[in-house]
């Protein structure tokens, strides 16, 4: 019964949940086995949840084996973790690279790091960001865009809604 439902695509009907007990395990082994950290399974098992909710919802038709696309599904999941991760590690030793050697500085460029420090951590995530990516790391637009894998626009407007915040800092604290 439970490989008819399976084929049908309709899972636990009782709880609506598209992929029923022994699917959502093995779309947890895939995930493991490919490498997944623990702590980001159950990500993964509802990023599959999706996929297949959102397949059914636009209207075509429901894989003939449930438990053999979700699987397939996991096991590109994974490989998308891995891409994402080696992404990350790739900006970092960008970053690590571009580091200067400390080297005395003055006391007003010291005030002015420090403002800029504070002012850094005040901005959001996504917004500090592409702001130290672009002149800190000194990235171009288009290579930020495609090392975060998000639209050229996008990196601009959240570079100009980034750099006006924080002049406005620097002006509120009287530091520029």
């Amino acid at each position: 019964m439970l490989r008819r439902k399976a084929r049908r695509g309709q899972g636990d009907a009782g709880r609506g949940d598209p992929l029923d007990a022994a699917q959502e395990r093995r779309v947890r082994s895939v995930l493991a086995l490919g490498g997944v950290p623990q702590a980001d399974l159950p990500d993964g098992v509802q990023q599959v949840r999706l996929r297949l909710l959102e397949r059914t919802a636009s209207g075509r038709e429901a894989p003939r084996d449930v438990s053999a696309w979700a699987a397939v599904v996991a096991s590109n999941l994974a490989m998308d973790w891995h891409r994402a991760r080696r992404r990350q590690d790739r900006l970092g030793e960008r970053l690590a690279a571009l580091r200067q050697p400390d080297h005395p500085r003055d006391e007003e460029s010291s005030v002015l790091s420090l403002a800029v420090a504070q002012g850094l951590d005040e901005l959001p995530d996504a917004q500090r960001q592409v702001l130290v990516l672009r002149f800190y790391a000194d990235l171009p637009v288009r290579g930020i865009a495609e090392e975060l894998g998000i639209p050229e626009g996008t990196v601009k407007s959240r570079l100009h809604t980034a750099v006006r915040a924080l002049r406005a800092r620097l002006h509120e604290d009287e530091v520029v």
